[in-house]
Formats: structure tokens, C-alpha cells, sequence
């Protein structure tokens, strides 16, 4: 009988996170400052901690993860591999299907990863006060479960549409001692302005990271804390592939195919830079980032430098882009709702080295419910998107009969999200493509900085 689990033992446990720019055929391109100039990373120390901003700007290729950081991973690290052997017998494919399953976590995602080490460099600079956004909550729980850790006050903005989508997130970050506010609001410029021109927004990530910076550099005692797009956050995440590694290792298998989901990037990062590593060392494995069709930032965005926020407070950073003021629609996957992507991520796109796929949301949910009546688990509508491909990938090896080796990460489970299976069940779930006029009223507001280039 095949090992459906394949499992770590603690000393398993990363002992470094790996930086994949070590092995980037290019140097990543430099963040700019509004007048178009690179900055140093100096720029970054109003709301970063000395640490972080020295991981942001390395080059070095294992960046060594402190002692407590690793002994509060041990509480839910190493995460568990499964092989899906239902789901290969129900899809009557030659495929080897294994996921990667973070939802063990505290806050039932990935991104605790990068919440507790953020939380303890704040903690050892003196940091008492956090600020953040959020989208589905995931992130803004996982800090404020990191906060309390070390003893960090967290204010969480939270995108509006997901605040009134998703309470009993909400309802986890309050517990865990944060304030969470709805974004776009009352209380920063930022929001205000938002407010103005449209009281009923929905908010959005770049809304919402423009209220979190803004108040983080606004007060002395107070940073801020990202949770997906910088390369500090991608390389915390990194313990997920690294572990993947040696799991393959003991399965005596390997990925022909990886598949993550993608929004900033970090999860999809986290899974993939460590393989990128084999791959730049001459390993065949193809790497899939999915992202949704109603916010298609890899497929169908321009490569340029634009702000990671709304109000451009941050700097502008080289990325795929969809225009920092778009807003997307509405849909249930709101961790992936973001106008840009992960720097590294989006060169690796941009010089053909990992593809991208857009998926529409019923397709998603199909793919989820699927997974969740063969294998068990409920996934995150944002792990729905790896699913579709993984899927897709099956069938299409039942159609060639290669008997390929199929990995996917399952980022979180859908635990707090029933609502959004309750109108996939109910038949009222809507797809949501974009349409290309807003996308591209969108992109006319980009800074006329650095390099423009289309994909």
C-alpha cells in the first residue's frame, strides 16, 4: 500500500531560509524613490526593523533562522505531505498527486512563517506597535497571533468587502488581542480620500497598505509589517519548499509540476524558490503560479515599476502590475485580490522561468468541493486555484498516459469561508473577468519611471 503521509521529524526544521537571488540569472532590478532614482535601503528603516531591511537587500544564499523563531515553528513545523491517492483513483489518472498542507498552522494558513519572524526582529529593535492589511484575513490573523507572542500591540486594516465577508476572521484577530479596522476608513488620509470619491468602496489591498504605512510612518513607536510582494517575506516562506525537499527525498519521488496559488506571492514563492534552486541547476521541473482571471496580474499586467500601494507611499518596485488603483471585483479569494506581485516573482515570469495560469472563480470552487469530498479537507478558496490546475494537470496525464509526478501546496484551510461554498452550492457563486478597458484605464496611471515593458 502506497504512504499517503509523508511526514518530519522536528530536527527536520530549516535551520536557513533560503534567498533565491543567489541563483537568479539577473540582478533584481532596484526600488525606486518618486523621483525615479534607486533608493538604499536606508529608505526602509522608517517602518522596517535594521534586520529586515538587510534581508530585503541580500544577495546571500542561506540566511540563518533564529533559535526562538524555530522553537515557536515547532508547534505546527515540519507541515505534512500527503499523497492524494483518492483523488488520483477518482480522476483515473497515472499521475503521482502530493500537496504540501500549511493549514496546521494556529491561524490555519502559511502565514505564520514569515508573522513570527517579522514579530520577533520587531520585538528585539524595541517595537511595541504594528501596523498591517489584510485581504482574507489569513495574514492579519497570523500577525496578530505573532503579536501576541512577543508582546506587539497589532492594528489590522482589513479590506472592507473581506470585513463584511469573512467576521469570524475578524472575530480570531480580535481574539488574539488586535484591532482590526475596515479599509477604506476614517482614520488615515489615505482612506479618507478613498471615502470621498467613493463611499461604498470595497477597499482594496493597495487601499489598505496605504492606511497601514501611513499611520506605521507617522508615529515613532509603531512599524509596519507586510505580509506577501517583499523579498524578506518570500524568503521566511521558504521553510514550506525547503521541507517539501526533504519529503521527496524520503517518497522517493520528485515534482515534475509545482503548483502554488498567487496573489503578493509568498506563498506561491515559499513553495517554489527552494525547487527553483534544482531548476537553475539543471533540474526539468516546471513551476505554475494561478492566480484569478478577475484579478490577472502575471497574465495579463504590464512588467514596470508602480507602487505597492494606493497612495504611492511605497516605493516603486519593478513587478508585474495591473495599476496601483485598480480595484478588483469582489471575489471570494481575497488574499489574491492584489494589483501587483512579488518583485522576484515577477522576474522569474517576465524571463520565462516559472509560467502563470488565470482561473475563474466557479472553476475554483469546483475544483475545492472535488477535493474536499475525496480527500477531507476543506481548502482556502485561495488554495482552490492550485487545485484547478493540479486537477487539469491529472487529466491531462490521463489523456497522454505520462505517469507524471503532480505537487500543489494546500496554503490554508476554508474553515471561514463557508459562506462563499454556500453560494458555489447554491448555484449564486459568479465568475468575474476583468474587463480589459479597466484594466487598461487602470494602467494609464502608471508612474512614468524606470523600465515600461509589456508582457
Amino acid at each position: 500500500m502506497p504512504q499517503v503521509k509523508v511526514l518530519l521529524d522536528e530536527s527536520d526544521i530549516a535551520t536557513d531560509w533560503y534567498n533565491v537571488v543567489a541563483d537568479l540569472p539577473n540582478r533584481p532590478a532596484p526600488p525606486l524613490g518618486p523621483d525615479g532614482r534607486p533608493i538604499g535601503p536606508e529608505a526602509l528603516t522608517a517602518i522596517f526593523p535594521t534586520a529586515i531591511v538587510e534581508q530585503e537587500v541580500s544577495a546571500q544564499r542561506w540566511i540563518s533562522i533564529p533559535e526562538p523563531v524555530r522553537e515557536i515553528y515547532r508547534r505546527w513545523r515540519p507541515t505534512p505531505m500527503y499523497r492524494a491517492l483518492g483523488l488520483e483513483q477518482a480522476l483515473g489518472t497515472p499521475a503521482h498527486i502530493y500537496y504540501k498542507y500549511e493549514g496546521v498552522s494556529p491561524a490555519g494558513s502559511h502565514k505564520p512563517n514569515t508573522a513570527v519572524a517579522q514579530a520577533y526582529y520587531n520585538h528585539e529593535a524595541g517595537i511595541r506597535r504594528l501596523t498591517t492589511e489584510t485581504g482574507a484575513g489569513q495574514w492579519g490573523s497570523a500577525l496578530a497571533l505573532a503579536g501576541q507572542m512577543f508582546g506587539i500591540e497589532v492594528r489590522v486594516f482589513m479590506v472592507r468587502v473581506s470585513y463584511e465577508q469573512k467576521p469570524f476572521r475578524r472575530s480570531m484577530m480580535e481574539t488574539w488581542g488586535a484591532q482590526v479596522i475596515a479599509s477604506p476608513s476614517s482614520e488615515t488620509r489615505a482612506g479618507r480620500r478613498v471615502l470621498d470619491l467613493d463611499p461604498h468602496s470595497p477597499g482594496s489591498l493597495g487601499i489598505a497598505i496605504s492606511e497601514a504605512v501611513e499611520e506605521a510612518a507617522s508615529r515613532g513607536d509603531t512599524n509596519y509589517a507586510l505580509g506577501s510582494v517583499l523579498n524578506h517575506v518570500l524568503l521566511h516562506q521558504t521553510v514550506i519548499g525547503l521541507e517539501a525537499k526533504k519529503q521527496f527525498e524520503k517518497a522517493g519521488e520528485y515534482p515534475d509540476v509545482l503548483i502554488a496559488c498567487c496573489g503578493g506571492g509568498s506563498n506561491f514563492g515559499g513553495t517554489a524558490f527552494p525547487f527553483f534552486a534544482d531548476k537553475a541547476a539543471g533540474k526539468e521541473i516546471r513551476l505554475i503560479a494561478v492566480e484569478p482571471e478577475s484579478c490577472p496580474t502575471l497574465t495579463r499586467g504590464h512588467y514596470t515599476y508602480d507602487a505597492g500601494d494606493a497612495s504611492g507611499l511605497t516605493p516603486l518596485m519593478l513587478m508585474y502590475t495591473l495599476g496601483r488603483n485598480f480595484v478588483p471585483p469582489a471575489i471570494h479569494a481575497g488574499g489574491l485580490r492584489y494589483h501587483g506581485d512579488s518583485p522576484l516573482v515577477s522576474q522569474l515570469h517576465h524571463e520565462g522561468l516559472v509560467e502563470a495560469v488565470a482561473v475563474s472563480q466557479r472553476a475554483t470552487f469546483e475544483a475545492g468541493v472535488t477535493f474536499a469530498r475525496i480527500e477531507g479537507i476543506i481548502p482556502a478558496p485561495e488554495s482552490n486555484h492550485a487545485i484547478r490546475v493540479a486537477i487539469d494537470e491529472a487529466l491531462e496525464c490521463k489523456r497522454s498516459g505520462e505517469a507524471k509526478t503532480i505537487f500543489f501546496t494546500l496554503s490554508g484551510h476554508g474553515h471561514f469561508d463557508m459562506a462563499a461554498y454556500d453560494r458555489y452550492l447554491s448555484g449564486s457563486l459568479e465568475d468575474c473577468a476583468y474587463p480589459s478597458e479597466a484594466i487598461a484605464a487602470a494602467l494609464k496611471e502608471l508612474p512614468r519611471v524606470g523600465r515600461d515593458s509589456s508582457q
